[in-house]
């Protein structure tokens, strides 16, 4: 006599979907607003170099090693938004300054 086929397994039943835990939002200014402020404090005519504004970034408490492509991003978006103009350098490297937004206003009489 030939065996009886076990019946195939059951679908296993659908795991529980999994909460969402959502991390708590970080408290404190963007990194956008830590490098503005970096590189306004800077007192150099040329700007400040890239490596200088990550040492001021690390000195202030931001992990840079951990966050190296957001500081590039930042970096770009701030230049490309016109904050801060880039002396030396392409990309994210070189150096940087406040954007003296000098606009003559002409008073017609």
């Amino acid at each position: 006599m030939p065996e009886p086929v076990a019946p195939a397994p059951a679908a296993a039943p659908a795991k529980a979907a999994k909460k969402k835990v959502s991390k708590p939002k970080k408290v404190g200014p963007s990194l956008s607003e830590l490098i503005v402020k970096a590189v306004a404090a800077s007192k150099e005519r040329n700007g400040v170099s890239a490596a200088a504004l990550k040492k001021a970034l690390a000195a202030g408490g931001y992990d840079v090693e951990k966050n190296k492509v957001r500081v590039k991003t930042a970096i770009k978006n701030l230049v490309a938004k016109g904050t801060l103009v880039q002396t030396k350098g392409t990309g994210a490297s070189g150096s940087f300054k406040m954007n003296k937004k000098v606009e003559p206003k002409a008073k017609k009489d």
